[in-house]
């Protein structure tokens, strides 16, 4: 009667057999039943001689998280294996959220990955690698029945989780020269830049493409998809990747890129990356308000405009050429708003600012609507009035607690008046 031990090490020498088996007798049903190859391939997949020749083929290829080929393919550098959860963690989605619960690639000679496939065996939800790794007895016994040749042999395997001693990058590889910090004078200072080399995120690349195809493909997907298409509950929610690219890696060799880039035929999923389509609210007529500022002073984009500005002068900044510089890109920001402002409600029907819930003064209302005026009606220097009010908001915005007056008031009229009346000329 077996004891546990040897019986596990006849399971593990069960599944040796077993794959071994498999990928031979894929290999004989090419060949016709008289061809003098099919000896030589029985040969080669007896468990010892396949066995010794795959300790000797596996320093080709390496297990990594992060490969450099789908960079280029005629890469030569360094590629990294870095466990999910042995990486910082991070508040931005990366390969450290996979934890635990991650597939390592194989990147190499692509010959080689039918070791890699023979280390993904698995026993009791051990897989031959992590055997290979820790040295299990059971498993160096079921390589061979010299012990001696079983833990040169398991060695070896374990080897394919050892990052290289030396890493290196290649002219062919991507490299980006990132500023340590903001500082414009520490900008022309080499020392001031980290090399970084992006590499490919193979694991999470995996993982993102699997959810993708159970969320797409899956029978709980599609009766999910059903249920909705008839307005019925379903437990499962529905995911849709509208846009979606695919970008093919390695051509018609993806398995020169790496194993699981093989298993997605090459497939590298880019979600769309793309500006929101705007969706602009109703524009409406001005009516009901003294003021076309009080409704454009609400808008967020010009709120915090005003916000930003109001805190950058409480911080009192030095009265040097900088200042002012920052204090006009603030202000003529607003102005650009002003103006989109103004071409929107110059996309209404002319004639709303005469109705009689209109409301704003008559420069306000020939700025806004132009075309809507009664004729005969004098047009007045409509840049100047406008400009005028809009320093008056910008002094509004400020004064508390800014001692904001006379003086600035002139240099925002003054600042307005140029825009207004540039935009005004190419209208013309």
């Amino acid at each position: 009667m077996s004891t546990p031990q040897t019986g596990r090490r006849a399971e593990l020498r069960l599944l040796i057999k077993g794959f071994l088996q498999e990928r031979l007798d894929g290999k004989l049903e090419k060949l016709s039943p008289d061809d003098p190859k099919r000896s030589e391939l029985q040969a080669q997949f007896e468990p010892s001689a396949w066995l010794e020749d795959a300790a000797r083929r596996v320093v080709q290829i390496q297990a990594v998280t992060h490969s450099l080929k789908p960079i280029h393919p005629e890469a030569k550098g360094s590629s990294l294996y870095r466990p999910p959860s042995s990486l910082e963690p991070s508040a931005y989605f990366g390969t450290h959220c996979l934890g635990d619960q991650f597939e390592s690639d194989v990147v190499g000679n692509a010959a080689a990955l039918d070791v890699y496939k023979f280390l993904k065996l698995k026993s009791e939800d051990q897989g031959f690698l992590d055997l290979a790794v820790n040295g299990d007895a059971d498993f160096v016994a079921a390589l061979s029945d010299d012990q001696v040749v079983g833990r040169q042999w398991a060695a070896a395997f374990a080897g394919l989780a050892a990052g290289r001693a030396k890493v290196s990058s290649h002219t062919n590889a991507k490299q980006l020269y990132w500023l340590l910090d903001g500082d414009d004078q520490s900008a022309h200072d080499d020392k001031a830049y980290h090399l970084l080399a992006p590499l490919y995120p193979t694991s999470l690349v995996h993982r993102v493409y699997q959810q993708l195809q159970d969320d797409r493909f899956s029978e709980e997907a599609k009766a999910a998809r059903a249920a909705r298409k008839e307005g019925k509950h379903h437990a499962r929610p529905v995911r849709e990747y509208p846009d979606m690219a695919i970008q093919k890696l390695g051509g018609t060799k993806p398995q020169n890129i790496s194993q699981l880039n093989s298993e997605r035929r090459g497939d590298n999923c880019l979600l769309a990356s793309v500006p929101p389509v705007w969706k602009s609210a109703a524009v409406r007529p001005l009516l009901g308000v003294s003021s076309m500022f009080k409704v454009w002073g609400r808008r967020p984009s010009v709120s915090q405009q005003a916000r930003a500005l109001r805190r950058f002068l409480e911080n009192k900044p030095p009265a040097n050429v900088e200042t002012r510089q920052r204090v006009r890109a603030w202000v003529d920001a607003l102005l650009d708003e002003l103006i989109q402002f103004q071409a929107e409600l110059l996309t209404l029907e002319p004639g709303w600012s005469q109705s009689e819930d209109c409301a704003l003064p008559a420069a306000q209302r020939t700025w806004l609507d132009p075309e809507g005026q009664p004729p005969g009606i004098p047009m007045g220097d409509t840049e100047d009035d406008i400009a005028g009010d809009f320093a008056r908001w910008v002094n509004a915005q400020l004064r508390n607690p800014l001692p904001v007056g006379d003086s600035e008031f002139a240099a925002w009229r003054k600042q307005a008046q140029e825009q207004l009346q540039t935009v005004a000329r190419e209208a013309a």
